[in-house]
């Protein structure tokens, strides 16, 4: 759509309100509102001025007016706002310069895209992530000077098999077996369909649900691959859709990596693939029927890997589900096939779903520069031609010490991803996708905002391991 077919939709609709979205730098959205008697094409180039020092990451309070610009193709009716309201996400601009902003991650994302252009390489980079995520029923959590604690709660969990519950039915899934039994052990399946529903309401177009492996209502909703920035404003419309859906049915939704201890964590498999004039430029004659493009793809996410966990797997959770010898692929190997492998080329005879897996990531992530750092990583393989050396097709998780000690892995901790960043990140600044002060700010802010609060704080197993010391 264009303004004028905008402005046109909000009245077909009845609109009665605008809602304007857009990201913040660590990447939950944010948002306000006007009636429509204020929305008309102009705001489409004069934009709405916003106080951006309010928002995590970005102006100093002596530097704080921003704009947000609407993107037209953007406008869809909310499903959640009683009111008739018309969504909009928007760019974010320099006010003076009228450019965009360098730490909006949108921006980041379009700058991605027009390097890869640049290149030669293809024109077109498809992204399809598979977001895990927990259904509780009750949360709960403090952090005080002299507590801390944390409760979550499901009635699926294994730990409530002794519950009274007036009754208990007793279908809950077993430990690391909730990939997937039918009703009524996988009792999501209504509230699933729900999430559904309304995500093919904005447009989304869904492939499969299911319960996933963890008990406690853990599952997982894929979406079809789209080009980076729109699967960056459609992961943005996923987690709004389902955090809200299980609300309005008393219930609550966590991306968090790793809430539930002994348990399999929360992924988020990224599969990659990029297109030049409507051919899928990873088909070919080479392994797992990969062309040597893809290849030095492969080559330049394991080279980086580590920094790429910075944007990939950004938060102190996120290493809770990346350890050595559990479920999440920690191992830089690729491989057909198989999933203990961090990069996977799914098994298919289709040349236009020839595409890498790349299965470290989780779902806490930015998704707009999650997407744009790997395809920055990838392009850097194939621009210097990084070879990722053989394939491992053993289990990985089987093999000795002494033959994983040649087996390279990811970052062990954010403290680790955020040195390994500020160390590597030259392929990031091409094209000046990411920007010096982008990678400045992130390690800035993650380091004092994240990594030293959690570091410095007491945690309630030290007391259960240290107290009578």
């Amino acid at each position: 759509m264009n303004p004028q077919e905008v402005v046109q939709f909000a009245k077909d609709n009845n609109v009665k309100m605008v809602d304007y979205k857009f990201l913040d730098f660590v990447g939950i959205w944010q948002h306000f509102t006007t009636p429509v008697s204020e929305f008309d094409e102009d705001t489409f180039e004069e934009g709405i001025g916003f106080d951006g020092s309010s928002i995590r990451g970005w102006q100093p309070i002596h530097n704080s007016d921003m704009l947000l610009i609407p993107v037209p193709d953007s406008a869809k009716i909310d499903p959640f706002i009683e009111l008739t309201t018309l969504s909009l996400i928007c760019n974010v601009i320099d006010p003076i310069t009228r450019e965009g902003y360098s730490r909006d991650p949108r921006y980041i994302a379009t700058k991605a895209e027009a390097y890869l252009k640049s290149t030669g390489i293809g024109d077109t980079a498809f992204f399809g992530p598979e977001p895990e995520f927990f259904i509780f029923d009750d949360v709960r959590f403090e952090s005080t000077c002299n507590q801390s604690f944390y409760a979550v709660d499901s009635i699926e969990g294994r730990w409530n098999t002794g519950r009274d519950e007036y009754p208990n039915l007793g279908y809950k899934p077993r430990h690391k077996e909730g990939y997937f039994p039918c009703a009524p052990t996988d009792s999501s399946v209504d509230l699933r369909n729900e999430m559904v529903e309304v995500l093919q309401s904005v447009g989304m177009r869904i492939e499969a649900s299911h319960h996933e492996v963890a008990s406690g209502g853990q599952c997982e909703i894929d979406m079809r691959f789209d080009s980076l920035v729109s699967m960056g404003d459609t992961l943005q419309w996923f987690k709004y859709i389902i955090k809200n859906v299980a609300v309005r049915n008393g219930k609550t939704v966590t991306f968090m990596p790793k809430p539930i201890y002994g348990d399999n964590g929360s992924g988020m498999h990224i599969h990659s693939s990029i297109w030049k004039d409507g051919t899928n430029m990873f088909a070919g004659d080479g392994y797992g029927g990969l062309s040597k493009m893809a290849m030095y793809y492969i080559g330049g996410i394991m080279k980086h890997a580590k920094a790429l966990c910075a944007f990939t797997n950004p938060s102190t959770n996120s290493y809770k589900r990346l350890v050595p010898g559990y479920e999440a692929p920690v191992n830089l190997a690729y491989s057909n096939r198989n999933r203990s492998a961090s990069l996977r080329i799914p098994v298919t005879n289709a040349v236009a779903a020839k595409r890498v897996e790349y299965r470290t990531p989780d779902p806490s992530c930015n998704g707009y520069l999650a997407f744009a750092a790997l395809l920055m990583a990838g392009l850097d393989g194939i621009e210097n031609k990084i070879d990722p050396g053989q394939p491992l097709d053993k289990d990985i998780y089987g093999l000795s010490p002494e033959e994983l000690k040649d087996v390279p892995s990811v970052a062990s901790s954010l403290e680790d991803a955020l040195q390994q960043l500020r160390d590597d990140h030259d392929f990031l600044l091409k094209g000046d996708v990411f920007t010096q002060d982008v990678i400045d700010m992130w390690i800035d802010y993650k380091t004092k905002a994240e990594v030293d609060p959690v570091r410095m704080r007491p945690v309630p197993e030290e007391f259960n391991l240290y107290y009578d010391i």
